[in-house]
């Protein structure tokens, strides 16, 4: 039986790339479940996130940036952004102050403009422009669309974040607790060690390489005679090239990633970890069909 006054649903986290989607969902969680980078289309599948307390849950969905594909990859990002808007009890269009309106905020409204669910337009980054920047900058938005609400934030430093939390639980129907109190994550640790390790190649490579990855655990075991959990785990790049790249010089870059990836993966699973790293090569593994269930991106539609 539901709790009297307890709310919850569902809320879909859209915009464009790079905007930080990922960090205002971690920062409202208070620990990271969806990887961070400085390089466009970090995000590629619907990350659920869970926030409980005494008022009620908000389970997020942080979806893909939107932006023109250019890979049957890129497309299936796409979908899975139109599909989260059909299912969600808000939306959350977010959008960097610090810069202009574009075409692809423009395509956002229009995708918006055939949706019923209420939209809340969040200006995040208001750190990085003059308070006098701002009103123009809303002016513009209200121009395009009629918004429930519209709110200000610095996803990085947590500016705010409060203000959005009690506007969305103002809106929020009564509803059931879905997840138990303590799970912040509907993806299973193994994907989610994944993703830290792609955040690693995300930082420490450029250009197409970054893009040009999947990484895959593909064994994973306690021993009796250790209290570590052993972890062997693939980095697939598209061409031998890149390979050479994540591998580096005398194995250089490839350590470099394992070293960041094992104290990530050490604090989500609170024990000691063995990392074992290769490096793999799937030619254009982003446009096939079979590559992509492989790699876990065709699941959910």
């Amino acid at each position: 039986m539901n709790k009297k006054g307890y709310k919850s649903g569902f809320v879909s986290i859209i915009g464009r790339p790079n905007v930080g989607k990922s960090t205002l969902m971690n920062e409202v969680i208070g620990q990271k479940i969806s990887i961070m980078s400085d390089k466009p289309q970090t995000t590629r599948n619907k990350i659920r996130a869970v926030y409980t307390e005494g008022r009620g849950q908000i389970v997020f969905i942080d979806t893909p940036g939107v932006h023109r594909p250019q890979s049957k990859l890129g497309e299936y990002m796409n979908q899975i952004v139109e599909h989260s808007l059909q299912e969600v009890d808000l939306i959350l269009f977010l959008v960097d102050a610090s810069e202009k309106l574009g075409p692809g905020d423009r395509f956002i409204v229009e995708k918006l403009s055939k949706v019923d669910t209420p939209v809340f337009l969040i200006i995040n980054k208001i750190d990085k422009v003059h308070p006098e920047q701002l009103l123009p900058f809303i002016d513009e938005y209200k121009s395009l669309y009629e918004f429930k609400e519209i709110i200000p934030v610095s996803a990085i430093q947590g500016n705010n974040v409060n203000t959005l939390v009690n506007e969305m639980f103002a809106l929020l129907p009564e509803g059931p607790q879905y997840y138990p109190s303590d799970q912040v994550t509907d993806h299973p640790e193994r994907f989610i060690m994944e993703e830290l390790i792609r955040e690693k190649v995300l930082h420490l490579t450029r250009e197409e390489v970054p893009h040009s990855v999947a990484v895959a655990i593909e064994h994973l075991e306690t021993r009796e005679d250790s209290n570590a959990v052993y972890i062997y785990a693939g980095i697939y790049a598209e061409r031998e090239s890149q390979k050479g790249i994540l591998v580096g010089k005398q194995a250089s870059m490839l350590k470099e990633i394992g070293k960041r990836a094992r104290q990530d993966i050490e604090r989500l699973l609170g024990t000691r970890i063995y990392l074992e790293l290769r490096v793999k090569v799937k030619r254009d593994w982003r446009n096939q069909d079979r590559s992509l269930r492989d790699f876990g991106f065709q699941e959910e539609l």
